[in-house]
């Protein structure tokens, strides 16, 4: 008896191990390393110059708002495409014809990232798509300047968001009973307020999730950036990135990285706590 006790007990453990190993193989010591090396000089010894370098220069302040507010930018964005798609394919569009509609709806994503983000750019480019067809019908008489500026990092990020987003909300739509809605309209609520006070608050949890997905892939992303926005507005990947390309200053690399993880998390966690008092 003793002996299936703990077999019973040691089952769950030899369940989680591989998971467990393997997030600390590649998660937690990784994470462990950059944490010693963000404490270190790029001469060598231990210091928190690193850290304090980020909160006495300006520039890399600048970076870390300019994250920021294209992040905020594109979740809103997003959102705001993203949530009138979602309906349309829920409740608009036959039940037969959903799955083709929702398979045509993420057709970017099976397209490289770099390669999507690179189209982006001839299109916006001042020989590109949009200049070619405003000069033609005589909008403009010179090009406009629209690669590499916070538009056109905007617009990369909202083509691949909206349809991450509209995948989350579509869900929880489909998963919204009719009832609901039969009963807004019992009490004599009608298709605005029915939509505000039930439909709305009962579908916030998608947006959620679909607006933390956004911020997280949003604010580490480097590519986007540095593709279509260039080097004229730097953000915090980019800034990154530029102290290990051009300066090798690893422990300032890790120290920049670290205070961006610092930001993602108090992202999820003043999320978990809205989805928590939402379900309450």
């Amino acid at each position: 008896m003793a002996s299936a006790g703990n077999n019973s007990r040691a089952l769950p453990w030899a369940l989680v191990t591989p998971a467990l190993a393997w997030t600390c193989a590649f998660f937690v010591l990784p994470f462990i390393a950059m944490g010693f090396s963000s404490l270190t000089a790029h001469e060598g010894g231990f210091t928190l110059a690193n850290y304090s370098q980020f909160f006495t220069d300006p520039s890399y302040w600048r970076a870390m708002v300019n994250s920021l507010e294209v992040t905020a930018i594109v979740t809103v964005i997003s959102i705001l495409l993203a949530y009138p798609f979602a309906w349309i394919l829920a409740e608009m569009v036959p039940e037969r014809w959903q799955r083709l509609a929702l398979m045509l709806a993420v057709l970017p994503f099976w397209t490289s990232y770099v390669v999507r983000s690179y189209s982006w750019l001839l299109v916006l480019a001042q020989n590109g798509v949009i200049n070619r067809a405003l000069t033609g019908i005589g909008l403009i008489g010179e090009p406009l300047q629209l690669a590499n500026t916070r538009f056109a990092t905007v617009t990369g990020f909202v083509h691949f968001f909206v349809m991450l987003l509209t995948l989350t909300i579509f869900a929880n739509l489909k998963q919204l009973s009719p009832s609901y809605r039969r009963a807004a309209a019992d009490l004599g609520a009608g298709p605005v307020r029915t939509f505000l006070h039930v439909v709305l608050p009962l579908t916030l949890p998608g947006i959620i999730v679909g607006a933390f997905l956004t911020f997280v892939l949003c604010i580490g992303d480097y590519i986007t950036p540095q593709i279509l926005g260039g080097n004229n507005e730097l953000v915090m990947p980019q800034l990154v990135m530029m102290q290990i390309g051009r300066r090798g200053d690893f422990p300032l690399a890790s120290a920049l990285s670290i205070i961006l993880m610092a930001v993602v998390t108090i992202a999820y966690l003043a999320c978990a706590r809205w989805l928590k008092i939402e379900r309450a």
